[in-house]
C-alpha cells in the first residue's frame, strides 16, 4: 500500500486504529483495553464483568484526577466505545445468552501494538533477527528447489557440520550462549508470541466476515437454495484455500499434536529456569502461552462451526418451507376439483402439451448380467507365524470426560469448592498431558470457576516411559454449583 496523502487521509478519517490514537480518552481507553484484554490474554469478556472492571479504573482515576475527571458511566463508555463509527470493542450476543459481550476488534490490536512499541528498550537484539531472516531465506531456497542434486548436496553439508559439532563436544569444546544472546533470542520470542495472538484475532475476525455475509445473504435470498448453496461454499473454499486459511491449518496442525505440546511445555520450563532469563521477570502467563495460542485457534474453529450451523438451518427451513408450499398446492387443486364436481365448465376441462411416444429399442437397455456368488470353501485356519507386534493397538489414549466431571462431583459433594490441583492430586493422572488439558476444558464449562493467578499450583505425573512430569498452573478452583 502507497502512503500518499490521499491514502493516508481516507486512514485517518476512517480507520478505527487512528480514530483510536487521535481521541480526546485515547489513555483510558488504550489503557483500560490492554490490561483487560491483551495483558491477561481475555478474548471475550461478559458485560458485567467489563463494568465492574471499568468502575474500579474510574474510580482510580476520579480519586487521582478529581471528581469532574470522565463524568461518564461505565456502561455508557462501552456502548460508546462499540459503536460503528468508533469500532474499537465488538459487541455480541454468544449463542444462549441474552447478556452482551464484548472482544478487542483487530485494529484495536494493532494500535495496543503500536504504542506498546514506542516505549523505549534498554536491551533492543538484533542477533536473532539475523538468524531468524537467514533461517527463512534457506528454507525458501531449500522449499523450492526441484533439483534433487541441489538439496541432497546441502543436506550432506549439514549433516558434515552436525558431524563437526559432534566432534567438538565429545573433544570437550561445548558452546555456549552468553547472557546476552540468551536475552537477544528470549525478546524475539517474547515479540513472536504476542504477534501470533494479535494475529489469531484478525484471522477470527476474516472468518467472522464471512459469517455476518452468509448470514445476510441468507436472509435477503429469494431465488433457488441451490445456487446460494455454490456461491456460499466456493467463497469458503476459497478462504480455506487461501494463504492465510492454509497457514492456519498447518499451525493448528502442528500444535494439537500431543508431542509437539509436551515438547513445549518442556522447552518452556527449561528457558524460563535459566538465570539471564529469571532475572528478566517475565510473565507467569509464558508457562502457558502454547495454551493461550490454543484457545486462540480454538475461537477461529468455532466461527467455522457456526458457519456450517448456519447453512444447515438454511437447509432444513428452506426444505420445510418447500414441503408446505406443495402441500398447500395439492390442497388448492383439491379444493377446485370438489367445486367444480357438480358443475362442469363447458369446452375442455384439462389441455396436455403435445404428448408423444417415448420410444425405447431394447438392444438400449443393458444386458442382463447374473449376480456374482463368492464361493467359500471349508478350509480350517491355520495359525500364522509372522511376528508382528501389536502392542500399537493398545497404545491409544481415551480421555474419559465423563469420569473427569464425575471425578470433580465427587469431590464437591463433601466441600463447597476445591482446587484443581487437589482434585488431581486425588485422583492421580493417568493420560498425562492430555488427562490435564481435559480438566482445564471441564473447568472452563464448570458453572461455578474462579481462577487465582496470584497463587500457582504444580500438577505432578508419570510418562508411560516413567520420566517425571510437572505443569505449573495457576490455582483454578471449582465451586459446586449447588447452593
Amino acid at each position: 500500500m502507497a502512503l500518499d496523502y490521499t491514502t493516508l487521509e481516507l486512514l485517518r478519517q476512517n480507520h478505527p486504529a487512528w480514530r483510536l490514537l487521535r481521541a480526546n480518552h485515547a489513555p483510558l481507553v488504550a489503557g483500560f483495553l490492554y490490561r483487560v484484554f491483551v495483558a491477561p490474554n481475555v478474548r471475550i469478556l461478559a458485560q458485567a464483568d467489563l463494568i465492574a472492571a471499568l468502575e474500579d479504573e474510574l474510580f482510580a482515576l476520579r480519586e487521582q484526577l478529581g471528581g469532574e475527571a470522565f463524568p461518564g458511566s461505565a456502561q455508557s463508555y462501552l456502548n460508546d466505545w462499540a459503536e460503528n463509527d468508533k469500532g474499537w470493542l465488538r459487541k455480541f450476543y454468544p449463542a444462549g445468552t441474552d447478556e452482551p459481550h464484548f472482544d478487542l476488534t483487530p485494529a484495536t490490536e494493532k494500535a495496543l501494538a503500536w504504542l506498546a512499541g514506542l516505549t523505549e528498550r534498554s536491551f533492543v537484539g538484533t542477533e536473532s533477527r539475523l538468524l531468524t531472516l537467514f533461517e527463512l531465506l534457506r528454507q525458501m531456497s531449500e522449499g523450492s528447489q526441484a533439483d534433487p542434486e541441489v538439496r541432497i548436496n546441502e543436506l550432506q553439508k549439514r549433516r558434515d557440520e552436525i558431524d563437526t559439532e559432534i566432534a567438538r563436544i565429545l573433544a570437550g569444546d561445548i558452546p555456549l550462549l552468553d547472557d546476552t544472546a540468551l536475552k537477544d533470542r528470549f525478546q524475539q520470542f517474547l515479540q513472536l508470541a504476542r504477534e501470533l495472538l494479535t494475529d489469531f484475532r484478525e484471522v477470527e475476525h476474516n472468518f467472522r466476515t464471512l459469517d455476518r455475509r452468509v448470514r445476510e445473504r441468507i436472509a435477503l435470498w429469494e431465488g433457488a437454495k441451490g445456487a446460494l448453496l455454490e456461491e456460499i461454499m466456493g467463497e469458503r473454499d476459497i478462504i480455506a484455500e487461501s494463504d492465510q486459511g492454509k497457514s492456519f491449518r498447518a499451525f493448528w496442525d502442528f500444535l494439537m499434536s500431543q508431542s509437539r505440546q509436551e515438547e513445549l511445555s518442556r522447552l518452556l520450563e527449561e528457558v524460563l529456569a535459566l538465570p539471564p532469563i529469571a532475572a528478566m521477570r517475565p510473565e507467569t502467563r509464558l508457562h502457558r502461552v502454547h495454551y493461550d495460542w490454543l484457545e486462540a485457534g480454538e475461537h477461529t474453529q468455532r466461527t467455522v462451526a457456526r458457519l456450517s450451523k448456519q447453512l444447515r438451518r438454511f437447509l432444513d427451513d428452506q426444505a420445510w418451507l418447500e414441503n408446505r408450499r406443495i402441500m398447500d398446492i395439492l390442497h388448492s387443486v383439491e379444493n377446485h376439483a370438489l367445486a367444480l364436481r357438480e358443475d362442469l365448465p363447458p369446452g375442455d376441462f384439462v389441455s396436455l402439451a403435445a404428448t408423444s411416444a417415448s420410444i425405447e429399442l431394447p438392444l438400449e437397455r443393458p444386458l442382463y448380467r447374473p449376480p456374482l456368488k463368492p464361493l467359500i470353501a471349508k478350509l480350517a485356519l491355520d495359525e500364522g507365524d509372522a511376528a508382528v507386534d501389536t502392542a500399537a493397538l493398545y497404545a491409544q489414549v481415551v480421555v474419559d470426560r465423563a469420569e473427569l466431571s464425575r471425578n470433580i462431583r465427587q469431590e464437591l459433594q463433601g466441600c463447597g469448592q476445591i482446587s484443581l490441583g487437589e482434585v488431581v492430586a486425588r485422583h492421580p493422572l493417568r493420560h498425562g498431558l492430555a488427562e490435564l488439558v481435559a480438566y482445564l476444558q471441564l473447568a472452563g464449562e464448570w458453572p461455578g470457576t474462579a481462577v487465582d493467578e496470584e497463587q500457582q499450583e504444580r500438577v505432578c505425573w508419570r510418562s508411560d516411559t516413567g520420566v517425571s512430569r510437572r505443569a505449573t498452573l495457576p490455582r483454578i478452583i471449582l465451586v459446586s454449583a449447588c447452593p
